[in-house]
């Protein structure tokens, strides 16, 4: 007389259930890197936006001569940017860099650009 045997054993449940976690953490640390990346992403994106309305501040302006700073909203949020002149090794064109932060003090920079404009 044979007896069949229904189910699983102890054994299979619990490779079933250390196979099931593993893969189950793999998803999570998936995801969660994906969203800091998406948020770091979004932040360099309106950073260099910052950038791109004061170069165009500064060259509308023409006056490279002193270091500049201000503060600029974009997206609900404060951005604190820099303006510093760069010499340059002829007199033919202007050079400048742009900072942008999101602290005050500007001690964690997001984007910083270089722009050559001529004289």
């Amino acid at each position: 007389m044979t007896k069949k045997i229904r189910g699983m054993t102890l054994l299979e449940v619990l490779v079933a259930l250390a196979i099931f976690a593993t893969a189950a953490i793999s998803v999570i640390r998936a995801t969660t890197q994906h969203s800091n990346t998406l948020s770091y992403l979004e932040e360099k994106t309106f950073a260099s936006m910052v950038v791109d309305n004061v170069m165009a501040k500064v060259i509308l302006a023409e006056s490279l001569t002193a270091e500049r700073s201000g503060k600029s909203n974009m997206a609900g949020r404060e951005w604190y940017w820099t303006v510093k002149p760069v010499a340059t090794a002829t007199d033919f064109i202007k050079a400048f860099d742009v900072t942008v932060s999101t602290d005050q003090e500007q001690k964690s920079t997001i984007v910083t650009v270089r722009s050559y404009v001529d004289k």
